[in-house]
This record gives C-alpha cells, structure tokens and sequence, in this order.
C-alpha cells in the first residue's frame, strides 16, 4: 500500500490518529487508551469514554483495529477489559496520516512559520 493509497481516508481526527497512536507499541484496552493519549499530550487532549468507544466501534468496523482473543501476558484477569490492537491496515493508515502532517509541516517551514528541523523556536517569525 502506497502513502497516497487512494483507500486511506485524510485527514484522520485527532482523536482517532491519538488512539491508533497508542496502539502502535502495545495492545491496550479502553482505559488505558484515554490514559495514554492524555499522557502523551500532556492532559491537552482528553477522550471521554463515550468518544472513545465511538471510534472504537467504528475503528473496528473499518479493519483498523481488533479485539484481541486472548489477554497480554501479565494483564489484569478483569474480564469486563477488552484490549484491542492495531491492524496492518491501521498501521498503514496512521502512517500514511503521520506523513500528511508531516508534509504540512514542512510547508509551514517553507513559509517560515515553524523553525527549520534543529532549529530552536526563537528564530520562527512570531
């Protein structure tokens, strides 16, 4: 699949690259999903439990994610936890979304509204 894969839906919302963010390293379940994208973004984004079961289902649906089977090794035994985990094609989706921004990015440097790459944040043009 190529990064312009006319399959991939662009833009993705910010809370569904955040929950395929969290899914990238590890099989998570619902919680722990919240918890992850409010650490990595420093409380700035908060998925309420009824956002993230939306986009769960709806993940789910698009092949994006899966529930696992079986629990990670050392897991909690609380059965009401279902842990889910990212597909191929989710990961291809997230990549392809990440490349997007980073593209954009790169535009906002061309325009000199972020710092070159290594550059500190004074030399941007307020």
């Amino acid at each position: 699949m190529s990064d312009t894969d006319s399959r991939l839906p662009a833009p993705l919302s910010t809370q569904v690259f955040h929950i395929l963010l969290s899914l990238v390293d590890d099989d998570l379940h619902g919680y722990a999903i919240i918890q992850d994208v409010a650490s990595r973004t420093d409380g700035g984004l908060r998925l309420t439990a009824s956002t993230l079961y939306a986009a769960v289902k709806r993940l789910l649906e698009s092949g994006w994610i899966e529930e696992r089977t079986t629990r990670p090794a050392g897991a909690p035994t609380d059965p009401r936890r279902r842990y889910y985990r990212l597909t191929r094609l989710g990961r291809d989706v997230a990549r392809a979304e990440a490349r997007r921004l980073e593209q954009l990015a790169a535009m906002a440097r061309a325009k000199r509204l972020l710092p070159p790459l290594g550059a500190s944040a004074k030399g941007a043009r307020a």
